[in-house]
């Protein structure tokens, strides 16, 4: 498993000068994303599946309001309790409570789960504290963390949400935009 530490504004610069004050842009640029994802996977003959635990399946959404996703999303699992993780995904007890739900081992096993679940040739998961409550010392809220896998490989990246970015809608629209930029780079 490859590791990846990010915080969003190493990526996007400030947020909030970045995109504006309100989720409009935000959104904007993340479907334009997902509609240039969706063309590339439809053209190489890619499927793809998700696992979310704190974007409540907002990824599987954004995929499926493109027309002609139906080519290569083959499902999703909303993954908000350790039970459905460990139950539907095969996430390991021992993962959870030597690293808890929220890390980079459950955030791979989550990928790979839904890999292995829907039979697709990449999966994403989604895992972390959008917050106001949740987090600990390691990750506190605002802390996310991106799992893609292939039959290759399966890459996590963990990120941060800190001050002005630390509103649970904030952290759910652009980890998904985060997402799908890792996706965009395996088709590259």
């Amino acid at each position: 498993m490859e590791r990846q530490n990010y915080r969003f504004e190493e990526i996007y610069g400030d947020v909030v000068e970045y995109f504006g004050k309100d989720l409009t842009e935000i959104e904007l640029e993340t479907k334009k994303k997902y509609k240039k994802a969706v063309a590339a996977l439809i053209e190489k003959g890619v499927s793809v599946s998700t696992a979310e635990s704190f974007t409540g399946g907002l990824i599987g959404k954004l995929f499926t309001d493109i027309s002609g996703s139906s080519a290569i999303f083959r499902g999703g699992i909303i993954a908000y309790i350790n039970e459905i993780k460990e139950g539907l995904l095969g996430v390991k007890r021992e993962t959870i409570e030597k690293y808890t739900e929220v890390s980079f081992a459950a955030a791979a096993e989550m990928a790979e789960g839904a890999r292995r679940v829907f039979g697709s040739d990449l999966a994403i998961s989604t895992t972390g504290f959008a917050g106001p409550t949740g987090g600990n010392e390691t990750d506190p809220v605002g802390t996310v963390y991106v799992g893609v896998a292939t039959a290759d490989k399966t890459t996590v990246f963990r990120a941060e949400y800190k001050e002005r970015l630390l509103e649970r809608e904030i952290i759910r629209a652009c980890s998904s935009l985060l997402a799908i930029e890792q996706i965009l780079k395996i088709l590259d």
